[in-house]
This record gives structure tokens, sequence and C-alpha cells, in this order.
């Protein structure tokens, strides 16, 4: 049976750089693809990076408990992560690699317990945080300042994973994510 890992950070904290690192290296690792109720963004399709569903429609997956862990980001802007898409992946053979904010990620490791490895990922500093969304130039200096004020809330929550790797230096960080990752997955229950 499967295992999950589940990565958490602040935004620009280089949590996707580094799980993408990780689904490129041999551990069996399948991508957990999120639920949103948001529209499709350029080449975007469903069931690729996101299944897209209208807000009624995950509503009603809501009601029906189909969801491990979901937010509302903005209002009729969900974002979840589908029962299914997990089952699908562990039925698979595969071990499921979770991409999550910070609350989302403490819901699944409380769902899955000792079956999921929690890692969050750690800026090294909010004013690096906040240079590194500057640099990537896809935000306006008001998201960015919203984007860091929620950094600073998430920050709070590293404490309740069961591995902190701070990103002050990407390639460590990375090898720090491939062993802890490693030893989890090759440990028996």
């Amino acid at each position: 049976m499967g295992k999950l890992i589940i990565f958490s950070a602040p935004s620009g904290a280089g949590k996707s750089t580094i799980v993408n690192y990780l689904l490129s290296q041999k551990l069996n690792l399948q991508f957990s693809i999120s639920a949103t109720s948001r529209l499709p963004r350029g080449t975007e399709k469903h069931g690729v990076e996101y299944y897209f569903h209208t807000p009624d429609e995950f509503r009603q997956k809501i009601s029906n408990d189909e969801f491990l862990e979901f937010e509302e980001v903005y209002e009729d802007k969900f974002y979840g992560t589908l029962k299914s898409e997990v089952e699908r992946i562990l039925n698979s053979g595969g071990n499921v690699v979770f991409d999550v904010d910070v609350v989302g990620g403490c819901n699944i490791k409380k769902y899955y317990g000792d079956r999921a490895l929690s890692v969050f990922i750690e800026p090294p500093s909010i004013e690096e945080l906040r240079n590194r969304l500057i640099n990537r130039g896809t935000d306006s200096l008001e998201i960015i300042e919203s984007r860091v004020a929620k950094a600073e809330y998430e920050m709070q929550f590293a404490s309740q994973f069961d591995v902190v790797i701070k990103n002050d230096d990407l390639e460590e960080a990375k090898a720090k994510a491939l062993k802890v990752v490693t030893d989890f997955l090759s440990t028996k229950w």
C-alpha cells in the first residue's frame, strides 16, 4: 500500500520546485491533482493541472464529503483535495505527493496519520520571501504584500509538521527533501 508525502509552505518558499524535483526521481511518486472552482488559465486542462468544477459542483462535492480538505480562498473560488484522487493513485500502486497550503497539509496529516509524512518548506526569511515574489514578476505589489502577510501567519504552523526544511540554498533543500522522503518510503509499518 502506498504512502503519502505532504509538502506545504508559504507562497514563494520553493515548495513547487522541490516537489517537481522529487517527481523526477525514481520514488514512484504521483502528484495529487487538486480540484478548483476557478476557470482554466491558458492551456490548462481538466484532470491535468486541476479538476475544474463550477462553484455549485464544488459545493455539492463538499456536501457529499468528497474532499480530504478544501478552502474557499475568495468568494466562489474553492481549492481542495478529492479523496477519489488520492485513492486513484494509491490503488495504482503509487505514492502520493501533495503540494498544498499549510492548513490543508495539517488536515491531510490528521486524516492519514503515520501513513503520511508532512514536510514544511521554510523560507530563509520574510524579507527574502518578499524578494522572491517580487523577482517572479507575476504579481502586483498589493498581491505580494498580502502573500507576505499570509506567509507570516503560515509560518506559525511549521511546528505541526513532521519535518521542517529551511530553503536558504535550493540544492541543499532538494537534497534534504530527497533524503527525508527516501527514508520515509523505505520504512516498513
